[in-house]
């Protein structure tokens, strides 16, 4: 399959699924291979490695998730009920605070924050015919 550089934007899409792909149509034009090689950047690291540039700080991580907070917690319950994982802490491991369950601290929206945008940009990716 012949490599675009751009994703176009799809029907329907979300906004969370927006910032994904904004990002990854730009962070993509600093590669050959266009948005694959930043969504190579984005499987190998992850936000938490500051591959994306707007979700690195405490600040800009809370104000994406509550930006974004329906489409992210949809994205968490779909992914636990998929995995069969019985809450955000079987998933988040020793990362999630236990004493916030509700994410209403900064630590917990910024895991949510991270967990939407790859959700979101691995879902676009795929049905775009990623392939790693």
């Amino acid at each position: 399959m012949k490599s675009s550089k751009r994703i176009p934007k799809p029907e329907n899409e979300t906004k969370l699924e927006r910032a994904a792909r904004y990002w990854l149509n730009n962070h993509g034009a600093d590669y050959e291979n266009g948005w694959r090689g930043a969504y190579r950047d984005l499987e190998y690291g992850g936000c938490q490695a500051g591959t994306v540039n707007f979700l690195i700080y405490y600040a800009d991580t809370v104000r994406f998730f509550k930006h974004h907070k329906k489409e992210i917690i949809k994205l968490l319950n779909e992914t636990l009920d998929s995995t069969g994982l019985d809450g955000p802490k079987a998933l988040f491991g020793d990362k999630w605070d236990d004493m916030d369950p509700l994410a209403d601290e900064d630590l917990n929206q910024n895991l949510l924050a991270w967990f939407g945008f790859e959700e979101a940009a691995r879902s676009i990716a795929m049905a775009n015919g990623y392939e790693n």
